[in-house]
């Protein structure tokens, strides 16, 4: 961006990237008037980070190692980052499941609804009513 001309500079208004802090230093300095923003699939990704990563805190938590192929957190962690609608009946039950039986997974129910939230705006066929789900879900 130093190569350009500061008029070319100046005239950039929006920068979309991922969520890596160099890029949004380096923004910030060679374009300290644009707006950064991320792209819906650099978001969904990280929101599906985050739900994994709870995942992972709680199974270490509750049983104190990794998940194992008869371990909940770890049996339905495909179903965890499948788009609600997706989901087979025999999944949402289990997920139903997974919600009631232990008040553990609590923090895990909450990441996931966040998730879902985070893709059902992004979405939603009509994009101004997708908007207002994205702010509902920063708010």
């Amino acid at each position: 961006m130093q190569q350009r001309s500061e008029a070319f500079r100046e005239s950039v208004q929006v920068v979309t990237m991922d969520g890596f802090a160099g890029y949004a230093t380096a923004v910030a300095h060679a374009l300290p008037a644009a707006t950064k923003v991320m792209d819906p699939f650099h978001v969904v990704h990280l929101a599906a980070e985050k739900l994994t990563g709870c995942r992972q805190r709680l199974q270490r938590e509750t049983t104190g190692r990794r998940g194992r192929k008869d371990d909940p957190l770890y049996k339905h962690r495909r179903s965890l980052i499948t788009r609600t609608n997706f989901l087979t009946d025999r999944q949402k039950q289990r997920l139903n499941l997974l919600w009631a039986t232990d008040d553990d997974h609590v923090a895990l129910q909450v990441t996931w609804a966040f998730y879902q939230d985070v893709i059902a705006a992004y979405g939603h066929p009509d994009k101004s009513r997708g908007k207002k789900l994205m702010s509902r879900v920063i708010d």
